[in-house]
């Protein structure tokens, strides 16, 4: 129960963070680019990295902050780090192939989701 708990809590926090990000950003470059969505994906990245590979490295710290903070914090922040953590996890693993068919596979695929999601919202 605890683990949920601590993905809810991750998760509330996340989402206020990346309506702040967002926001703040877009507010001071203006709506032409979505800086916001930008620096919260790239931010969001930098923290999956970092979270995850610490976690990993330090065997002595609380297993229960893999659930708050890259679960909870950053799946509401941004699913985008999770994308490209994958993507370097593959990559790591020596299997090439496969990582750009997931990155290019779930950009190509994820755009086309999205667009069929859109039409099938006008038809209604």
């Amino acid at each position: 129960m605890q683990k949920y708990l601590l993905i809810a809590l991750g998760g509330a926090l996340g989402s206020i963070a990346r309506y702040w990000v967002d926001g703040t950003v877009a507010a001071r470059t203006g709506l032409k680019f979505p800086y916001g969505t930008l620096v919260v994906n790239l931010t969001a990245c930098l923290v999956i990295g970092f979270t995850l590979t610490f976690l990993a490295e330090r065997t002595d710290i609380n297993p229960a902050w893999r659930f708050f903070i890259p679960i909870g914090f950053i799946g509401a922040y941004s699913t985008f780090s999770t994308y490209e953590w994958q993507t370097l996890s593959i990559m790591r693993s020596g299997a090439f192939a496969i990582a750009a068919l997931y990155a290019v596979g779930s950009l190509i695929l994820g755009l086309a989701a999205t667009w069929a999601g859109s039409a099938l919202a006008q038809r209604f």
